[in-house]
Order: structure tokens, then sequence, then C-alpha cells
């Protein structure tokens, strides 16, 4: 055991340590903000060593337990190391916006004795699938995923929180069972479950056995991962959640699950059998995630379904298996973890300054917050993959890797790419355009047509040519913004737009400085991504030739074994 290898744990039980030490803090809610962020802190920085000595000397594997066939395995090779130093770059810049938000001591919406030892339980699940070495600690990391995320869906139990809670917690359990189901067959199938080991074991069974977990364990993923038609939970789930909540979510939690197919499809399963079905799914992810997107009036929505359309690029990659493909994947991976989180972050700026994020009630924002439109046009470009941001570089890079393998399915997969990002371009132009670029005085004008268009509608269907014409000129607003067009009309009611709120109350608070600095840092370090996308895709590249040859990760595992 190197001394390097030492370090392997420590994302994992740091922050467990500091959630119990925060949970006997409850009562200093200073203390409790202190323990948290500089835990989070000492990950990242361990994350960045990590990742440096990962790519040095190779992957750092360390043995917990004292039995090589009954222990836990924890490996740090370039993919998981670069994933642990993503996500814990995130999870700081949400704590530090979560504590600026309020939701860790002075809302009520959010406990503090609650919220700070159950985020960094989050983190060390997050930490923990990544450098899992085996499936049963996968397991366990996805369980403390599961246990952490309800508790953080739910905090304020509202009744939405609750009910969005409800779905995420059935669909979880549902594909915990069926990740138990897949690790039984695998233990009575190879005897082992231990990663390395299983990869030497599966070449001894019938294809059809092989087939068989392959299938299982790549349903239980997907699911986690949220890849079409296996993500219909989460637009439901996420957008009612506290606004650093949904942004860890969204911008992260996924990525876990996208994670563990890499994993998968390299090490365990080799060769591609099931790259058909992966393109397939990946195409249609594309399609029908950024078809959602268009159809939503609501931008946290809005950006919910634009998730399962990026993580269509995603699974395009992976299905590509090449080493270009897993090269683009893990890219955009990192991209994305990035500019989502902090989009959401933007996002939940929005709705405290505004009231709502719905279409409907904004407008203005650029003018009244001009460093909050900035912040989100430049998410937005580089989310829809304008040059030369990060989003183009990725999606360039998954794209010529798709030519390189050059079959039809390959070559369709890049032509809908190119589509889906026009389409998402559109999307987020239209939220610019509706929720920064008019002003509050002609949303107001508009809801009011819409409102007067929607009653006259009721009159025994007179004039539906002009219902038509208004609704057309809405941009598609969602049905349910148009049952409430006339309620928020009314200046006593508490879902006024904002031009109520500014005729009512003034022009909206100023931005608060702890709320701004992580947002506007995630979105610089998205930006940053451009600046070093060379060396990146440089590591990147080193990454997936490790990923589709093996032996660094096997030899590293069986030299700590020996």
């Amino acid at each position: 055991m190197t001394t390097a290898s030492l370090l392997v744990p420590l994302p994992v039980i740091l922050p467990l340590l500091g959630s119990g030490a925060a949970l006997m803090l409850f009562r200093y809610p200073r203390a409790q903000r202190a323990v948290s962020v500089v835990v989070l802190v000492a990950v990242v920085a361990v994350a960045a060593v990590l990742l440096v000595v990962a790519d040095r000397e190779g992957p750092q594997v360390v043995w917990l337990g004292g039995w090589v066939d009954l222990g836990v395995a924890l490996v740090a090779d370039r993919l998981a190391a670069l994933m642990l130093l993503v996500s814990a770059v995130v999870t700081l810049a949400v704590l530090l916006y979560s504590l600026g938000q309020g939701i860790s001591d002075s809302d009520r919406s959010a406990p503090v004795s609650i919220y700070h030892p159950t985020f960094l339980t989050l983190v060390a699940g997050v930490s923990n699938a990544f450098l899992a070495g085996d499936l049963f600690n996968l397991f366990v990391s996805f369980e403390i995923l599961l246990f952490a995320s309800y508790v953080l869906l739910t905090l304020g139990g509202t009744e939405g929180r609750i009910r969005a809670g409800t779905i995420y917690v059935v669909v979880n359990v549902l594909s915990s069972m069926l990740f138990l189901v897949s690790i039984a067959a695998v233990y009575a199938a190879v005897g082992t479950l231990n990663l390395a080991q299983i990869a030497t074991r599966l070449d001894d069974l019938p294809a059809s056995t092989s087939l068989m977990l392959h299938l299982l364990l790549l349903v239980t993923f997907s699911i986690k991962a949220a890849v079409f038609p296996l993500s219909l939970w989460l637009p439901d789930s996420y957008p009612t959640a506290p606004a650093p909540v949904t942004a860890v979510f969204a911008g992260l939690l996924t990525k876990v699950g996208v994670y563990a197919i890499i994993r998968t499809e390299t090490l365990l399963f080799p060769g591609g059998d099931l790259a058909l079905l992966l393109m397939v799914v990946a195409g249609v992810s594309m399609v029908i995630g950024i078809l959602g997107a268009i159809a939503q009036s609501d931008v946290k929505r809005l950006l919910s379904f634009t998730l399962v359309s990026h993580i269509g690029y995603m699974i395009f990659g992976i299905g590509l298996g090449t080493v270009g493909g897993y090269s683009g994947a893990i890219f955009y991976v990192a991209h994305h973890i990035t500019i989502q989180t902090a989009l959401f972050l933007v996002i939940g700026m929005v709705e405290r300054q505004a009231g709502s994020t719905a279409l409907l009630k904004l407008g203005g924002l650029a003018r009244i917050f001009p460093l909050l439109g900035l912040l989100f046009f430049v998410g937005a470009m580089n989310l829809a993959g304008i040059p030369p941001l990060s989003g183009f570089l990725g999606k360039v890079g998954l794209f010529r890797a798709g030519l390189d393998e050059g079959g039809p399915l390959a070559l369709t997969l890049v032509g809908l790419g190119t589509l889906v990002s026009l389409l998402t371009l559109y999307a987020v132009a239209k939220t610019w355009s509706l929720a920064f670029w008019r002003s509050p005085q002609e949303a107001h004008a508009m809801a009011q047509e819409l409102a007067d268009a929607d009653a006259e509608g009721a009159e025994a269907g007179t004039r539906p040519g002009r219902r038509r014409q208004v609704r057309m000129h809405a941009a598609s607003y969602h049905a349910g913004d148009l049952a409430q067009a006339g309620s928020i009309l009314d200046d006593d009611s508490p879902d006024r737009d904002l031009h109520q709120r500014i005729e009512a109350d003034g022009l909206p608070p100023r931005l608060p400085w702890l709320m701004t600095v992580p947002a506007t840092a995630l979105v610089a370090v998205s930006v940053a991504l451009t600046v070093v996308a060379g060396p990146l895709y440089g590591f990147t590249g080193r990454a997936a030739d490790d990923l589709v040859a093996r032996t660094p990760y096997l030899e590293a595992v069986a030299e700590a074994a020996g």
C-alpha cells in the first residue's frame, strides 16, 4: 500500500465524520456551517491530489476490512478521481449557496439540525459510489444517496415536496430491489462481487447468462441515470425541492448512474453486446427530453427535461464503445455536472427575487438584475453548445467519435444530436426572451390577455380563432399556468407576477452576495472548462484508454490484493 492510497478512503470518511459532528452541534448553527465548509474544502483538496496521483502513477487501491475476498475495495483511477473532483467542487458551491439562501439557518423549510448532516451524508454516498470496487459497496452507496435524498427532497414537509419525494422514493426502492436481484444473480454466477474479480470470471459463463446479468445491471443503472423511458419520474421529483437541493440532484446524482454504466460497460462487459440498445435509447432520450423541455413554461421543469435530453449524449458516447466515445462521454459528464448545477442555482435566485419560475409571471430580469441575466445567458448558451464553450467542445468530441465509427446508426445519432442542440438553443432562447428580455409590464399584459382568452373559451367556445392566436403568441404555455392566469392577476394573491410584485412592494431586494458568488463561480468553472479543454480532453483520453484496456484497473486491484 502506497502513501497516496491512504488518501482514497478520505472522500468518504471525512463527510461521514463531518455529518456526525454536525449532528452533535445541532444547537450551534455557526459551528455546523463551519464544519460543513471545512469538510468539503478538505474533500476538494484530497480529490485534487488523487487526480494528479492517479494520472501519474495509475489507479490507487485500498482494501478495507482486512480480508481480500470479503473486504471492501476502494479504487481511484483516472475516471473515479475526475468524478470525485468535479462532484466535490459542485457540492462545495451548493453548500455555500444554501448558506446564503438561508436554507440552513433561518428558513423553516430547511432545519439546520437536519440539513447539514444529511447533505454531508449525501456527499459521502456520492464519493463512495465513484470509489466502489465491488457491487455490494456500490449498492450501499445508492442506499446512502436514497436516504439522504429523501430527507433533502422533503425539507419543510410541504404537500408538493412530500408528493415529489414519494415518487422519487418509490422509483428508487424499486430500482434498489432490482439491484439486489442483480447482485444475487452475479454472485450466484461467479461467486464474488468484487468488480475486478467479476471481470476475470465472466468470460467463463455461457453467453445467455452473461447477457442476462448485463441487462439486469444496465436497467438498474439506467433508472438511476434517468435514461428514457426510465426517466419519467425525474421532472416531477426535482423541481419542488429547495433550489440548492434541486441543483445538486439535477447536476450530480444522475451522473452517478451514468458513471456506473460506464464502469459496467467497460470493466465487466466489454465488446458492446448491447451497443445497439444503448445507441437507440440514447437517440430517444435526446429527442423526447428536448421535446418535453420545449413544451414547458416553468424554467425548472424545462431544465429537468433538458437533463434527460443531455443524458442521451452521454449514453451515445458509451454506446459507441470506442476510446473516442468514452473520452467524449467523460468530458461531457464533467461539463454537464457543472453547467446544470450552475443553471439551477441561477434559477433559484430568480425564484427568490421574482417569486416564481413560471415564464407567464416573469419579465425584465435582465434589466432589474443584469448580473443574473448574464449568468443565465452564459450558462444557457453553454448548455445549448454554442461555440466555443465547453458544451460545444463536448459535443464535437462525441460527434467526431460517431463519425469515426461511421455506422448508419452512429451517423444518424450525430444528426439527431445536432438537431437537439438547435432545439435546446430554441428552448433556452425562449426562456431568455420571456423571463429576462421582455419587460414586467409586457409579461403582465400577456397574462391578462391569456386570462381574457381563457375566459372567452368558457363562453360556449366563442372566438376560438383569437384564443388560438393568443396561445400561439404565448409560446406554448403550460396548461397549468393558463388555468392560473386569472388568479395571478389578483393583487392580493401571493402568486402575483413580477409586475404586480414591483407595483405593490417596489423593486425586489438585491441579490444576496453569498448566493451570487457560488453561482458565479460555477458558471466561471464551466467557462474555464473551455480554456482547459485541451488538457482535459487529454486526461479523458487517457482515462478512456485505461477503460478500454482494463488492464490498469485489474492489475492495480490484483497487486493490492497480493
